[in-house]
């Protein structure tokens, strides 16, 4: 059984996209409140990409290269923001172990 926790990253896959949305196998930063994780089916998430976008402060959350075991700098795409099924959840990587 998948332990979901506020704040974690997970590799989640994100296919199929609809329009906007950010697509394929990526990291994901867990939103949700851990009253809801591992109850409830679906989980709210917002993804990571790579493309680092330093002057973006707004919709954009910089990670450093090493935060949760991240290969390379990173931002968190806050406008990105959905729940998604957990059965997309792959594995995990703890924020508080990076």
């Amino acid at each position: 059984m998948m332990k979901i926790k506020q704040f974690d990253i997970w590799i989640a896959d994100l296919e199929p996209q609809r329009g906007t949305e950010t697509d394929k196998v990526r990291p994901v930063l867990i939103l949700q409140t851990n009253l809801l994780n591992n109850e409830h089916p679906s989980t709210v998430v917002c993804p990571i990409t790579t493309n680092v976008e330093k002057e973006s402060e707004i919709l954009r959350v910089h990670l450093k290269k090493g935060t949760a075991n991240l290969k390379v700098e990173s931002d968190v795409m806050i406008d990105q923001i959905r729940a998604i099924d957990n059965r997309r959840l792959l594995n995990s990587r703890s924020l508080k172990n990076g």
